[in-house]
């Protein structure tokens, strides 16, 4: 059995304010280690569940806040470059994982809610409903057949997550107090229900069904500034455009990148 994992920053464990997922921070540094905490425990439990092959991709900004020399040797980690190209068609996993999830762009009581830009993107929608980046990992699996077995994050995005797939298995590690600040539960617990989650999701595939969308269908961002949307017509003429809008249409996607090209 081929467990995908996908990791994000926000939404780890012990990750409690703004400034720890700024690079250029002190507190990036242990935001890493807490990273590699989650992910590994979420490695280890997918094993402890029947896994044969693990497979990680660092989904963070740019993919380079994996502490390399402390990922779980048993797990292969992926290139974002491969993830965003590989045919949807070519996915030769079971199930995943999304570790570290926060909210949608304009979600409250959220911590650091976004999607995908926080500072160009104001909403994304697939087929008039508006998806944050659970959503839109979920709807790109779910047209290969292949669930999503587990969501980690801060309350918001565990909630998030079960708006679209009611049945998946959430770990909640945290609770925003406001935008930029969370409380958080202690890391150990956290590892530790992640394991535990991780474990039990495996013997729920078949009963956690894919999330599908009905094709063909619609994407659109609607941008924050028109001077975004003016670039992203110039990049490609053939989207639509309306105000800050911009939409394209789609048979099926090929690839992850169909879905998150603006």
């Amino acid at each position: 059995m081929h467990i995908f994992i996908i990791t994000d920053i926000e939404g780890i464990s012990g990750i409690d304010s703004i400034e720890m997922i700024d690079m250029e921070n002190e507190g990036y540094k242990t935001a890493v280690k807490y990273l590699m905490s989650d992910v590994n425990a979420a490695i280890a439990g997918a094993f402890a569940g029947g896994a044969d092959r693990v497979t990680v991709l660092d989904g963070h900004g740019t993919g380079s806040n994996f502490i390399k020399e402390e990922l779980d040797t048993r797990a292969e980690q992926l290139s974002a470059s491969k993830y965003f190209k590989r045919p949807i068609d070519e996915w030769d996993i079971d199930a995943v994982f999304a570790i570290g999830c926060h909210a949608m762009a304009g979600t409250e009581k959220a911590f650091l809610d976004h999607t995908q830009s926080s500072r160009a993107w104001f909403d994304y929608k697939i087929n008039g409903i508006s998806h944050g980046e659970i959503g839109t990992q979920a709807a790109f699996f779910g047209m290969a057949d292949i669930p999503l077995l587990l969501v980690t994050g801060d309350d918001a995005a565990c909630a998030e997550a079960k708006e679209f797939i009611p049945d998946v298995m959430t770990v909640s590690v945290k609770k925003a107090t406001q935008r930029n600040k969370a409380e958080c539960i202690p890391s150990d617990k956290a590892r530790e229900l992640i394991f535990n989650a991780a474990k039990e999701a495996l013997t729920r595939i078949g009963e956690i069904k894919p999330y599908k969308i009905a094709l063909p269908l619609s994407v659109e961002v609607t941008y924050t500034r028109n001077d975004y949307c003016d670039s992203a017509v110039e990049r490609d003429p053939t989207l639509k455009r309306c105000g800050r809008t911009v939409r394209r249409y789609l048979d099926k996607p090929t690839c992850c990148r169909d879905l998150e090209w603006f």
